[in-house]
């Protein structure tokens, strides 16, 4: 069969959340209305604003800030620079957000934002400006007890950092909880930069365990995406023994069939340009698209949503896909690994290590109290492992695949909780 790349069409990526959830909240006995509330996000702000360029140039740049869900706690979720963000990806991103902080049990709801730019065309001074231009303009939803941003595709602790300093000017005095995802020397929790990665191959390990793979060293590991999620991957699969046979990032795909030293990747890709994989010289380049199909055991996609379509799923090789994007895989891709005995561990529970660090950073913040590394890490381990075990006792009950499973679980404690706090007035 040949290989096909992903769908060239758009994909609506709130239409695949809604269709996710619909597919979910079948199952569940909560009031329609109740089950209609939770489909809709709580608020929405968009925002147009001036940034003045290095050049003395003024642009006018648009960005967003939505609100799913506030009914187990503050909002939580990232913010995206890139050129193709819009208003229905950031709902879907903030819905997944509330499904997430359910799962693994923490006190938020979900949230997202984003800025239609390139980052990567633009110096630090403009990416600085822009930032606490757009922090400015959201401050009217954000606060350390009402809804705290973290990074995202396109940004990174400097980032949150100047979110940090811009809130902390406003309101007269330092507020080290307005953020997560920070530098360690304002705030940061130990951690949390590999969080989110490894996380990935928390899940990734224990579905292994339970099906029996006790030798890493016979498994081999396809990554798609070497940003910040796809690199601690790798590099913690690598650590852990497993044979790391490609990587990704937007320069293409790079291969190795006896496994990369993913020590050595990351010193290359520390003094390139843009940190990118880019004439890596000691794999063989491929495609996004053959990284997608290649004879492997785990695919791991960590970059972008809609990578696995009904035009590419018959073509995954793999029998495990964890998936360290958000939503990387669509309804359709999902019933064709199904039916292929595909097994897969959702977005929700196998990227939630990010969100669940930023909450140990959070608290740290609110009580100016720090944990050590291997505290955090261990800590990590614990929360996802419980979510694992409850998403596996559903998908029994239920007889659903995991994301369902997943999906089910978490929306059943967003309904009961909002049940149980009623409708105002």
């Amino acid at each position: 069969m040949a290989i096909q790349a992903p769908a060239t069409e758009h994909i609506n990526a709130y239409e695949v959340a809604l269709r996710q959830y619909d597919r979910a909240v079948a199952y569940l006995d909560l009031p329609q209305g109740i089950k209609d509330y939770l489909r809709h996000t709580k608020r929405e702000l968009s925002v147009n604003f001036p940034v003045r360029m290095d050049n003395g140039d003024i642009r006018i740049f648009s960005g967003y800030r939505v609100h799913h869900s506030t009914v187990l706690g503050p909002s939580k979720g990232g913010i995206r620079y890139a050129p193709n963000v819009d208003l229905d990806e950031v709902r879907a991103l903030a819905m997944w957000m509330t499904w997430k902080c359910a799962l693994v049990n923490l006190p938020y709801g979900g949230a997202k934002g984003g800025v239609i730019c390139d980052p990567y065309d633009m110096t630090p001074t403009e990416l600085e400006r822009l930032t606490r231009r757009y922090a400015t303009e959201i401050s009217l939803l954000i606060s350390p007890h009402g809804d705290i941003p973290a990074p995202d595709m396109g940004t990174n602790a400097q980032t949150m950092a100047w979110i940090m300093d811009t809130y902390s000017m406003t309101v007269g005095y330092s507020v080290p909880a307005i953020v997560t995802g920070k530098p360690i020397n304002v705030g940061g929790s130990q951690g949390r930069k590999e969080a989110t990665g490894r996380g990935v191959i928390i899940c990734m390990d224990e579905a292994l365990r339970r099906a029996g793979h006790n030798d890493p060293g016979e498994i081999r590991v396809a990554i798609q995406g070497f940003g910040n999620v796809g690199t601690y991957a790798a590099k913690h699969a690598f650590d852990l023994g497993y044979k790391v046979i490609a990587i990704s990032d937007v320069t293409g795909g790079y291969y190795n069939a006896q496994g990369l030293d993913i020590d050595d990747v990351m010193a290359y890709t520390e003094h390139s340009h843009h940190n990118l994989l880019e004439g890596y010289s000691k794999a063989d380049k491929i495609t996004n698209a053959e990284l997608l199909a290649l004879d492997c055991d785990v695919l791991a996609p960590c970059a972008l949503e809609n990578q696995i379509t009904e035009a590419n799923a018959a073509d995954v090789k793999a029998f495990l896909v964890v998936e360290g994007a958000n939503g990387p895989t669509t309804p359709e891709a999902d019933d064709i690994l199904f039916d292929k005995g595909v097994h897969i561990i959702p977005d929700i529970l196998a990227n939630a290590g990010g969100v669940t660090v930023s909450y140990f950073e959070w608290v740290q913040g609110l009580q100016s109290f720090f944990w050590d590394v291997e505290e955090v890490n261990r800590q990590l381990g614990r929360v996802l492992i419980k979510a694992y075990d409850d998403v596996v006792r559903t998908q029994e009950q239920y007889n659903v695949d995991m994301r369902t499973a997943a999906q089910i679980t978490a929306i059943k404690r967003v309904g009961e909780a909002t049940r149980t706090r009623g409708i105002y007035p």
